[in-house]
């Protein structure tokens, strides 16, 4: 596993400025699996997005948002030994958690590196894309995901699952309490346009939505 740091750049990627994002997530990092609960994210969503990548053993894969390293046993599962994951973030304390959990795994097919996800470049064409509930935090999301979808290749799939405001009249009573939890936390919009986003890039976009329209997973493939 090798771990590099990138610039953060002044183009700001989130809804907020880059320094205050990167504090906040540090100071998250130590807990930040509590929000699962907080959340009430629904069991086993991970694997089932990331099944839904399409992944096969020695293929290379790129996460935005990697945070803790919560998807990463998920990911080698699907890529083995012989594959590799590359993922950014802009928190050090976050990045630091995913590499102490490399280490701990003696995973060496992992590279770890800490920059705005505009700046960032794969060595090598990517096989699969993953957003792992980061999309909601990205200000410039839709641009984010084509510079990761102009990275991947003919035939490969780009995943974001993230949670969203749920739809119909308990959706528009829930909103004001659910946006402002989000923005005192993990500083998240439940109304991004993540599916939409992914929509304008392929025709080949399914959609599945768990725990009443709360969250998704959103597959796009793209063209041979």
């Amino acid at each position: 596993m090798s771990a590099k740091r990138g610039p953060l750049s002044h183009n700001a990627s989130l809804p907020y400025p880059p320094e205050l994002v990167r504090r906040r997530y540090d100071r998250l990092a130590p807990r930040y699996r509590l929000f699962e609960w907080i959340f009430w994210l629904p069991r086993g969503i991970r694997g089932r997005a990331i099944r839904k990548l399409d992944l096969r053993l020695g293929d290379t894969v790129l996460e935005v948002g990697c945070g803790t390293g919560r998807n990463l046993p998920y990911l080698q599962d699907a890529v083995g030994s012989n594959g590799h994951i590359f993922g950014v973030d802009v928190s050090e304390r976050m990045l630091a958690r995913s590499q102490a959990l490399c280490e701990r795994t003696g995973w060496k097919n992992v590279t770890l590196v800490r920059t705005d996800a505009l700046d960032y470049h794969a060595p090598r064409m990517l096989d699969a894309v993953l957003f792992g509930l980061s999309y909601a935090v990205m200000q410039n999301g839709k641009r984010i995901l084509n510079h990761a979808w102009s990275q991947l290749r003919a035939g490969g799939c780009a995943v974001i699952v993230d949670g969203k405001t749920m739809p119909g009249i308990a959706g528009r009573l829930l909103h004001p309490l659910v946006t402002l939890e989000m923005k005192a936390t993990v500083l998240g919009d439940p109304d991004h346009n993540a599916c939409a986003d992914l929509r304008s890039l392929t025709d080949e976009v399914t959609v599945e939505e768990e725990l009443f329209g709360a969250y998704f997973i959103c597959q796009g493939r793209k063209g041979t």
